[in-house]
């Protein structure tokens, strides 16, 4: 097998472990703030145990643990959306609606990186506009907090997006995840108090819980990550592009084998979705100037890999 054939596969592996993401946080019956908080501690507890890390933190300036912390919480508050869409709705709706950060990365990027704005890719982005109101359509009136949730998430994926592209060369993308997401996992658990609707982090998980949890932080986050940093070296900016923005489309499927979730929605959801996604595909391939890979910390952070 020669090694690009090989990445396409690891690639792809990975994308299938981050559709389960959003199963599992169907699965485990904690609340949002717990799995966000116990989902963070595992990982960088994981991460703290690699010399690597430790060799990163000890050279980062004081600055860049500003920044990534900082970071952190937007990965943090992105996450509890997300579960928390989840959780208000279901797996398929949370994972349509984090498709979205599409629309909101052509105004944020130009605003955080500093290039230049490109109205066609905006244009774009509105054009999924009337997919987002067959979604809406095809989804029990109960469900739509749920939307709103998830968009919100798309939206702090764009901000924390962004904000990775800009500052992540500036450490080891191992070290920045790291920093990120203890850092933001322990900012997160303060806050409780100002978010009371996502329920309280001082849960001790039952055993069920701790097993799924165990698989999203260590078969659903490191893994992939560490597997995509690999398969990254021998992939094109496209190919990886590509790879990585079918997420939604296996997550929705995991959804409907695992979860039956195709009995709670309806066509126009299906539809709305077909619209959503065929703007996620035409991004990259309308946005102005060279083709970019997806960056490496946006890969271990996000739930939404289709950052560029």
């Amino acid at each position: 097998m020669t090694p690009t054939r090989k990445a396409h596969l690891q690639m792809h592996f990975c994308v299938l472990l981050w559709g389960f993401t959003a199963i599992l946080g169907k699965l485990i019956t904690l609340g949002a703030m717990a799995l966000v908080v116990w989902r963070m501690a595992l990982v960088a507890t994981a991460l703290m145990l690699v010399p690597r890390v430790w060799r990163g933190l000890r050279a980062l300036p004081a600055r860049l643990w500003g920044i990534y912390s900082g970071i952190g919480l937007l990965v943090a508050l992105h996450w509890l959306t997300f579960y928390g869409a989840i959780k208000l709705a279901n797996a398929s709706v949370a994972v349509t609606c984090i498709a979205l950060a599409t629309v909101f990365v052509p105004v944020v990027e130009p605003w955080i990186t500093g290039r230049r704005f490109a109205p066609r890719e905006l244009l774009l982005g509105v054009a999924v506009v009337p997919g987002v109101a067959l979604v809406v359509g095809g989804v029990p009136a109960d469900m739509h907090l749920g939307i709103v949730v998830g968009t919100l998430s798309a939206l702090l994926v764009a901000f924390f997006g962004a904000l990775n592209k800009r500052f992540v060369h500036e450490a080891d993308p191992l070290t920045v995840t790291g920093v990120e997401l203890g850092v933001g996992g322990l900012a997160l658990a303060l806050l409780t108090p100002v978010l009371p609707w996502f329920g309280t982090p001082w849960v001790l998980p039952g055993a069920s819980d701790l097993g799924l949890l165990l698989v999203l932080a260590l078969a659903c986050t490191l893994l992939p990550f560490a597997l995509s940093l690999v398969a990254l070296r021998h992939l094109s900016a496209f190919s990886a592009q590509l790879a990585v923005n079918l997420e939604p489309i296996y997550a929705i499927v995991l959804a409907i084998v695992l979860l039956g979730e195709q009995r709670e929605l309806g066509g126009l959801f299906y539809l709305g979705v077909v619209v959503i996604l065929a703007g996620v595909f035409l991004h990259p391939l309308l946005s102005p100037g060279p083709a970019h890979k997806p960056e490496p910390a946006n890969l271990g952070t996000a739930e939404a890999k289709g950052l560029d």
